[in-house]
């Protein structure tokens, strides 16, 4: 595979991949930034988003918590606009992209709504610390490596 640069190939390079390999490698995604959400329940379901022999049955129920704990993160983040809350939900709704199947993920691929909320959360982290790095932009580019090691594995 030749090396990803930019958003384009990065999408291109994930709609290739089919859709168990599209978990696999959203849950790399999610796994980089767990430690930026607190609940429980997100952990537990990653583990069967990235279990390459999950049932069905195992993914539709790890789907089901990770959505309840979206909705419960979610609910937390109010409106007073908490930063660190926002990131937790923004981690469970990378696992939730994670772990619903191809034909129901916005623009076909789980895989890239997984990191499109794995960066959220990384801007959310930076927003509350009022940071001026550019973390989002080093997410990104770490998604592209990730992506790359992945296929090239």
């Amino acid at each position: 595979m030749a090396p990803i640069s930019n958003d384009d190939t990065f999408r291109q390079s994930l709609l290739q991949l089919e859709p168990a390999r599209q978990r696999l490698v959203a849950a790399r995604f999610v796994e980089h930034v767990l430690p930026l959400c607190s609940d429980d329940r997100i952990g537990r379901a990653l583990k069967v988003a990235a279990d390459a022999e999950a049932s069905d049955d195992e993914l539709a129920g790890a789907l089901k918590s990770a959505r309840a704990a979206a909705l419960d993160t979610h609910t937390r983040c109010g409106a007073e606009g908490n930063w660190r809350d926002q990131a937790g939900y923004f981690v469970c709704r990378a696992a939730v992209a994670a772990l619903t199947p191809g034909e129901l993920a916005k623009g076909g691929s789980p895989a890239w709504q997984a990191a499109m909320s794995s960066r959220m959360a990384r801007t959310s982290v930076l927003i509350s610390e009022e940071s001026d790095a550019v973390t989002s932009r080093s997410e990104s580019e770490w998604q592209y490596r990730a992506l790359e090691d992945y296929t090239n594995a």
